[in-house]
């Protein structure tokens, strides 16, 4: 119950902000028994970043709940993206051309197409992924010459600043793209991602408290 009361408490804060707005609830690290709370109220959005843990964790039960949309929001190795391509529906974080092109490959053999957001490192942090910011247009241009379903830019700002900035300018970026739809927000900062146009929003702790 706690669960969904975080759940709606949230939604009802970002409504009154966007109603374009989608709640992506971060499982990654909870049992199934904590998502079943959402899945029970009709919550459809989930992500992981850990291809292995969200395999056991969901492949005996994306079949029963065949409107669950699996966002893969962790790091991409090139040697686990056929398998992501196989359990996601989206993917948050392309950021390579290599990664790409295997996605590519895996749509065209499959007859299968997913979504795509263009993890941009937006405070140019050395330890982060995804893709420079003066790069970031030829990124997009190689993308869509792939017939990859790109809807739009993902970034995690720099921990322990104040993330308005960052989420200004990777709007700004996604605009000039002409991009409509935007991930970026977390659990400390959802907010301020919908006040400056995040349509997805990435939430764990917040809705489902401290991960095991």
């Amino acid at each position: 119950m706690l669960i969904q009361n975080n759940f709606y408490n949230i939604r009802d804060s970002i409504q009154n902000i966007s109603l374009n707005t989608k709640i992506i609830a971060v499982s990654k690290n909870h049992d199934f028994a904590k998502i079943l709370e959402l899945l029970k109220i009709g919550h459809t959005e989930f992500g992981e970043s850990k291809l292995q843990e969200a395999t056991l964790k969901w492949k005996n039960y994306i079949n029963i709940y065949p409107k669950v949309n699996l966002h893969f929001i962790g790091k991409l190795q090139s040697n686990k993206v056929n398998d992501i391509f196989h359990l996601f529906n989206y993917v948050h974080s392309l950021d390579s051309e290599k990664s790409a092109l295997l996605f590519s490959e895996n749509e065209k053999k499959n007859n299968k197409k997913i979504k795509y957001f263009i993890q941009v490192n937006i405070g140019e942090e050395l330890q982060k992924s995804g893709i420079n910011i003066n790069k970031c247009k030829n990124f997009v241009l190689f993308c869509q010459k792939l017939n990859l379903n790109i809807l739009g830019l993902m970034c995690i700002p720099p921990a322990n600043k104040d993330p308005k900035d960052y989420f200004f300018k990777l709007k700004k970026l996604n605009d000039e793209n002409n991009f409509k739809e935007l991930s970026m927000g977390m659990s400390d900062d959802f907010k301020v991602a919908v006040e400056l146009g995040s349509t997805y929003v990435r939430i764990g702790s917040a809705i489902f408290g401290k991960r095991n």
